[in-house]
């Protein structure tokens, strides 16, 4: 708990300093302008750079519309601090540099904040556009078991809708339309599908959307970690059964006597229940592995232990592949795999970057998906 309360506070810490070099910069760069009202300007972006905490605290204290709105503010300003602070730091390097090599001064004052203001602006509008328009992404997969009566397996898989304040209602039901529209054979919800606030899952009757999906053998989910940060993962159970979702927790089942499908407990659940989850090969003692095994596990942590006791395919989601460009780089660093398709033998892997968004609703530099997976069966020559 220490350990934990210390990472808090070093987070914290960098991104009040990270924002308070933001608004040093701006303040400095229209400080003609700004100077008689330098109280009212850190007043403001104080609330600006606090919104997202205040948001957060509010959520359990006093819940209702304001709240709702300081937390929409929060999550616009993160994905705007992150760009900002990322211009101001290259300005900052290529005067640096300039100076030093070339002797000339780059632009500054009014005009270099207006210009860095409207391309921060223009990157969250095209990010907002980008997040709110999700392509299906197909996959044709075969796996090397035949099954009885059964040549093709139709799926589709989601993973991070994080359905609450920002992925509300209506993106609920374009995405259950965009699955419905592909009639597959069975549903995949890999994790985090309701984000932390189980409560407004509730109160905003999401289970009703989520029960529309159309499937022949079902809709089979997993646990994320937003949905123990919550605190209320058993809460957030009982909303995805009330949507007929079947959640598989450190268990499987063998679905029509053709395949299994086994679900893994997410890691985060130690840290929030105490509740180590179990070991994969525990999980599938009793398995026949004649017949196919898809693994549903949304953090695509150690690859190798779904190798290592026969399952023929893991989904994953988790990565978001960096949900802002170009923090691809680290989960690529992060992740064996953490974006698309991968093969080891007759093991075979698929991780999405997901359909909705945590925190900002900005995707830059990848797009929300819908997995549109046929699996084929055919006997190993």
């Amino acid at each position: 708990m220490n350990s934990f309360i210390l990472l808090v506070s070093a987070l914290l810490l960098i991104y009040a300093a990270g924002n308070y070099y933001i608004g040093l910069r701006f303040f400095q760069a229209f400080h003609s302008i700004m100077e008689p009202y330098a109280v009212l300007y850190w007043s403001i972006f104080t609330f600006l750079a606090a919104a997202k905490l205040v948001g957060r605290i509010g959520r359990q204290k006093f819940p209702g519309f304001a709240n709702d709105i300081i937390i929409i503010i929060g999550d616009y300003w993160l994905a705007a601090a992150y760009y900002l602070f990322l211009f101001w730091i290259m300005i900052d390097i290529g005067s640096f540099l300039s100076d030093m090599f070339f002797h000339t001064a780059v632009i500054q004052g009014v005009p270099l904040g207006l210009t860095v203001m409207i391309l921060v602006g223009l990157l969250l509008v095209f990010g907002r556009w980008n997040a709110r328009n999700p392509r299906v992404r197909h996959y044709d997969i075969t796996l090397p078991k035949s099954v009885s009566n059964l040549q093709n397996l139709h799926a589709v898989m989601v993973s991070d809708v994080h359905l609450g304040t920002i992925v509300d209602n209506a993106r609920l039901e374009k995405m259950v339309n965009l699955i419905n529209e592909l009639n597959p054979d069975i549903v995949f919800l890999v994790g985090d599908t309701i984000d932390e606030d189980v409560q407004r899952f509730s109160k905003k009757k999401m289970s009703e959307g989520l029960k529309k999906l159309n499937s022949q053998y079902g809709v089979f989910a997993v646990l994320g970690n937003h949905e123990y940060l919550g605190s209320d993962s058993q809460f957030a159970i009982e909303q995805l059964q009330k949507s007929d979702v079947i959640v598989l927790r450190d268990e499987y089942q063998l679905v029509n006597q053709q395949f299994y499908i086994v679900g893994r407990d997410d890691p985060t659940s130690v840290k929030v229940t105490g509740q180590q989850r179990l070991d994969l090969s525990d999980i599938m003692q009793g398995i026949d592995t004649n017949f196919p095994i898809i693994l549903l596990d949304h953090q695509p942590f150690k690859l190798t232990e779904g190798q290592l006791n026969g399952v023929d395919l893991q989904l994953s989601g988790h990565t978001h592949h960096g949900q802002f460009f170009p923090n691809q780089y680290i989960t690529k660093r992060m992740f064996e795999m953490d974006w698309g398709y991968l093969r080891k033998d007759r093991f075979q892997v698929i991780v999405s970057c997901g359909f909705g968004t945590w925190g900002p609703p900005i995707r830059i530099g990848n797009r929300p998906e819908i997995i549109d997976l046929m699996i084929h069966f055919e006997k190993e020559a």
